[in-house]
């Protein structure tokens, strides 16, 4: 039998910190931390709702952050 896969982990990182801030400064911010992915969306934006570790999600208008969250 083969071994179970190890998920990989996430950055000890608050997603809430990213709220508030430019879209593009919190991008370049989370790829800093080592978020991998990182997408921005437009509000009310249809997106698939599987979960991948170490992906940050960022709800943008306006080019400011208004909700971010994993997966």
């Amino acid at each position: 039998m083969a071994p179970l896969p190890t998920p990989p982990t996430e950055p000890q990182d608050s997603p809430d910190r990213y709220v508030g801030l430019p879209a593009d400064g919190a991008e370049r911010q989370a790829r800093e931390q080592g978020w991998s992915p990182v997408r921005s969306l437009p509000p009310g934006a249809m997106i698939t709702m599987e979960y991948l570790a170490g992906r940050l999600n960022f709800e943008v208008e306006a080019g400011v952050v208004k909700r971010c969250w994993k997966g």
